[in-house]
C-alpha cells in the first residue's frame, strides 16, 4: 500500500512540474536538491543524510528504507538595463534604453524520492526532481520582433534518477545512477535574428518543444574515521534529443545537452552533533556548444543553428560550498550554508544573456528538521537567498554608440519537505 501511495504521489509531482517554469542559481542548476541539501546551500557530498534527491549516490545505502517529499516555492527577480541611445548606423543593432524587469516571478517545484534496502549492504532508490532551467518573460519587444509583444525564453528540465548503492565493508560505499531527463523549451521575440540563422523558421515563436535524454552519475563515500568523511561524484553529460522547432537557434541543429559536472567534499563532526561540510564543484557549461559558443564572432562567421553557431558564451565554473549541521537539540536539527561560485557569463556576452541572466555568485541558506512524535518521521524547512549580482558590458551589435547592457538577478526560495 505504501508503494502504491508513493507511485500516486510521483505522478502528482510530475504533473506539477510540467505546469511550472524554473530558474536556478548555480548557473542554471539548483543550488541544492531536496530540503535537507537546500538548507546547506548544496553542501554535503560527504554527508549521506542529504543524498536521496540527487546527492551522492554512494550515500543512499546508509539511509535505510526512506521516502522523501518536498515542494519549493521560489521567487527569481531578473532585469536588464540599457544605457545610451542606439547609434542608428547601418548594420548595427542598438536597443532601446531603459530598465525592463521580467514578469513571472513566483514558481512552484516539487521533488520526491524513495530508497529501498535490498540487503544490509545494498539499496536501490528512485528520485524525481526539477534540475534547473532558465526563464525570462520581458513585457516588451526587446529585439524589435513585430510578431511578439513580449521577449523571453522558457527552459525547464526534469530528472528521473534510478540509483544502486553498495557498501564496501562498514565504512565505504559506491553508487551508480542511471539518469533520465526530460526538458522543454520555448522562445519568443527573437525573429530579428532570423537573418543570422540557418533556418529562420525555427528560431522563435514556435511554441513549446521538448526532448528526452540519458546519462549517468557515479559516487564514492568513505567514513575515514568516526567523525570524518570524504565524498566525490561525477555526472556525465546528459545527451538530449534536439529541439527541432528551434534548430535555427541552438548550435548543432537544436541540440541542448545538459553539461557534465563533478563534486568533491568532506564532512567533519568537529564536536558532538555538530558537523561542518565543505564541497567544491565544477560545471562544464563551455563543453556544450549551444551554451558555450560565444555570440561574436560566431554570429558573423557561422549561422545560428550550425555546429559553430552563436550560443550564450557561458564558461565552465567552479562553485565552493560550506555547510553546518547541528543535531544536539532533542528532536531538532539546525542547518546553515554558504555557496560562492563563479559567474558563467563574461561581460562580452550580455546581449544574448538578456534572455538567460544566470549571473548569481553568492548564496546563503538556513534550514531545520523536526522529528514528528517518536515515529522517526521528519518535517524539513529550508530558506535560500541568492544575493543580487549583475554583469555589465558594451552592446556588441552597436559598438559606435558605446551603449551598455547590464543584466541582473537575485532569488528567494522557501522549501518544505517531509521524510518517513
Amino acid at each position: 500500500m505504501k508503494h502504491l501511495k508513493l507511485k500516486a504521489l510521483l505522478i502528482v509531482m510530475a504533473g506539477l512540474f510540467i505546469s511550472s517554469q524554473t530558474f536556478a542559481t548555480d548557473g542554471y542548476f539548483s543550488v541544492g536538491y531536496g530540503t535537507i541539501n537546500k538548507g546547506l546551500a548544496g553542501a554535503g557530498i560527504a554527508f549521506y543524510q542529504g543524498s536521496l534527491i540527487n546527492g551522492n549516490p554512494a550515500g543512499n545505502v546508509f539511509l535505510g528504507t526512506k521516502y522523501q517529499l518536498g515542494v519549493n516555492l521560489f521567487n527569481p527577480n531578473r532585469k536588464y538595463t540599457v544605457t545610451g541611445n542606439p547609434s542608428g548606423m547601418e548594420g548595427t543593432f542598438g536597443l532601446m534604453p531603459g530598465t525592463v524587469e521580467s514578469d513571472s516571478k513566483l514558481f512552484l517545484m516539487p521533488s520526491a524520492g524513495a530508497n529501498w534496502m535490498l540487503s544490509d549492504n545494498s539499496s536501490i532508490s528512485a528520485a524525481l526532481f526539477g534540475n534547473g532551467g532558465m526563464n525570462t518573460d520581458y513585457p516588451t519587444a526587446t529585439f524589435y520582433d513585430p510578431m511578439a509583444e513580449t521577449t523571453g525564453v522558457n527552459l525547464a528540465q526534469m530528472y528521473g534518477n534510478i540509483t544502486y548503492s553498495h557498501k564496501l565493508g562498514e565504512n565505504h560505499s559506491i553508487g551508480v545512477t542511471g539518469v533520465l531527463a526530460y526538458q522543454y523549451f520555448e522562445a519568443k521575440g527573437l525573429t530579428a535574428f532570423g537573418a543570422f540563422s540557418s533556418d529562420a523558421t525555427a528560431i522563435s515563436g514556435n511554441g513549446t518543444d521538448s526532448g528526452f535524454g540519458y546519462g549517468f552519475k557515479i559516487g564514492y563515500l568513505g567514513h575515514l574515521t568516526d567523525n570524518f568523511s570524504v565524498g566525490v561524484t561525477y555526472q556525465s553529460k546528459v545527451f538530449m534529443s534536439e529541439f527541432d522547432d528551434y534548430a535555427g537557434l541552438f548550435a548543432e541543429q537544436g541540440d541542448f545537452d545538459i553539461p557534465s559536472s563533478w563534486t568533491a567534499g568532506i564532512a567533519w563532526e568537529v564536536a558532538s552533533d555538530f558537523t561542518v561540510m565543505a564541497d567544491v564543484k565544477q560545471i562544464m557549461y563551455g563543453n556544450v556548444n549551444s551554451i558555450g559558443n560565444p555570440m561574436l564572432p560566431n554570429l558573423m562567421t557561422s549561422p545560428l543553428g550550425t555546429d559553430e553557431g552563436a550560443g550564450f558564451g557561458w564558461e565552465n565554473i567552479m562553485v565552493y560550498k560550506l555547510g553546518f549541521n547541528y543535531a544536539g537539540v532533542d528532536t531538532w536539527e539546525f542547518r546553515a550554508g554558504l555557496s560562492i561560485g563563479d559567474n558563467p557569463i563574461p561581460s562580452s556576452e550580455v546581449m544574448f544573456n538578456i534572455l538567460a541572466p544566470g549571473v548569481i555568485e553568492n548564496q546563503i541558506a538556513l534550514g531545520f528538521s523536526k522529528e514528528v512524535g517518536n515515529s522517526g518521521n521528519q518535517f524539513h524547512l529550508a530558506f535560500n537567498y541568492a544575493m543580487n549580482s549583475s554583469v555589465e558590458g558594451v552592446n556588441p551589435m552597436d559598438p559606435p554608440s558605446g551603449q551598455t547592457i547590464e543584466i541582473e538577478m537575485n532569488q528567494f526560495e522557501l522549501e518544505l519537505g517531509f521524510s518517513f
